[in-house]
């Protein structure tokens, strides 16, 4: 019975006996660069024939228009000016199809995904595509592809087809040994020679494809901040979503029982009215608990998300902040169009923190509040007659610090995350004295 050292198999034995240049002729990798090799040469062909007669009857065009000018005759440049223009307009359109022949290829010999590059800011038809670094760069491709996919397709099909070669050769000229001698030494050189010559074609090819065929680096970059704003849009959403979600729970759960029990405890007081003080006392103490209990967890679910927001819009729920505030506020919102219910939630907290802001720090005798909506952007307004000195983050100094109270600007702090976990912008501008005026501007889309 044979023995394997450190569990080696007969397989691997003979693999490792043999030397590096014999064992990759069966290689894996080899197979797979020689099946790319081979299918960008069949690849690019077929972008040769689509679009060599283009640029073939394109410079024939040209070379007849000049030759024959002007003694051709208006009628004749007519139709050879409409070939020279005609063609470049044709062509951008026509290299799609090799282009995306070239992305299935490697897709299915080597597993490479290539995503075609980004689109933005296309200018019209037929002059657009022309204006596109992409385009450029696709038929900067098919060009050199007739060196890496051709020429490369070519030197590895001729490595592998070497001892076939030699055979034929042999077959027929076989009394001239030297010859033979050298025709074998060749297809031996050859077929050694086959996997390198595949990978580096393979490598050289998927290179180009990569650069050219893709997004470039810019491109790539602001496909990345893109998806990035997306992710930051839809956990914004969510976290909106889940606010609304226990919003309706604490509504219709938590809110009902201490309402039934602060009528219970009501009912209780008037039946027992006749009882002894410390029971009275007792029935009262537990009556008004459970009020200021139903006051505060009220005052929490307006502060997750305000029921009258989702049911009646902005316009309502912000006339309703308003009429709560302890001091005179002006509203006046025109927004003909509603926004993303994500981002009018976040106005609604922007102006509820800051008129909080007002009633706790700024000494104000009144407020105002405006709500504009121009194109795809929200405006939002909080101003006040306060005593100014207002930060929106680091310590205040001298009097504006204790004026502004917010602690190194935490509250207004606030403002501001809110404003950018949409990508919005807010503003400060609160000089010593006042006034102070807060201004947010939202993307209403987000």
């Amino acid at each position: 019975m044979p023995l394997y050292v450190d569990g080696m198999t007969p397989a691997s034995l003979t693999s490792r006996a043999l030397p590096a240049p014999v064992s990759a002729l069966w290689a894996a990798a080899t197979w797979r660069a020689t099946a790319n090799a081979l299918a960008g040469l069949l690849a690019a062909l077929a972008g040769v024939l689509v679009l060599g007669p283009l640029v073939i009857l394109w410079g024939a065009a040209i070379i007849s228009l000049v030759a024959t000018w002007p003694a051709g005759g208006p009628t004749h440049a007519a139709l050879y000016i409409v070939v020279v223009i005609v063609f470049p307009v044709l062509t951008p359109w026509v290299a799609q199809g090799p282009t995306a022949l070239q992305r299935s290829r490697l897709r299915a010999t080597l597993g490479t995904q290539i995503p075609p590059p980004r689109i933005a800011g296309r200018a019209p038809w037929p002059v657009g595509p022309w204006l596109l670094p992409g385009t450029w760069r696709q038929l900067g491709f098919h060009v050199l592809a007739v060196v890496t996919g051709v020429g490369g397709g070519s030197l590895v099909a001729a490595c592998w087809l070497a001892p076939v070669a030699a055979v034929g050769y042999l077959t027929v000229f076989g009394g001239m040994l030297a010859l033979g001698l050298v025709a074998c030494a060749a297809a031996v050189a050859l077929l050694l020679a086959a996997p390198w010559m595949a990978r580096r074609v393979t490598w050289a090819d998927s290179f180009l494809a990569r650069r050219l065929l893709g997004p470039s680096r810019s491109e790539e970059l602001a496909l990345r901040v893109e998806s990035l704003a997306r992710s930051r849009a839809d956990a914004v959403a969510a976290a909106d979503a889940e606010r609304r979600r226990i919003e309706r729970d604490l509504h219709d759960g938590a809110q009902q029982r201490l309402v039934s029990l602060a009528m219970n405890l009501g009912m209780a007081r008037e039946r027992f009215e006749g009882e002894a003080e410390p029971v009275r006392e007792a029935i009262a103490a537990a009556h008004e608990e459970a009020i200021v209990a139903l006051s505060e967890l009220r005052e929490f679910i307006r502060g997750l998300h305000p029921a009258v927001l989702s049911d009646r819009g902005l316009n309502t729920a912000l006339s309703g902040l308003v009429a709560r505030a302890p001091l005179p506020v002006r509203l006046r919102v025109d927004a003909p169009r509603p926004a993303a219910p994500a981002i009018e939630a976040v106005a609604y907290f922007i102006v509820s923190e800051a008129l909080t802001n007002v009633v706790k720090h700024a000494k104000a005798t009144s407020a105002e509040v405006t709500v504009t909506r121009a194109g795809d952007l929200l405006r939002i307004v909080v101003s006040d007659d306060g005593t100014g000195g207002a930060v929106s983050g680091g310590p205040a100094k001298g009097s504006a610090a204790k004026d502004s109270g917010t602690k190194g600007g935490t509250g207004l702090l606030g403002l501001s995350q809110r404003a950018a976990a949409v990508d919005g912008t807010l503003t400060i501008d609160s000089p010593p004295g006042g006034p102070t005026i807060i201004t947010a501007e939202l993307p209403c889309e987000s």
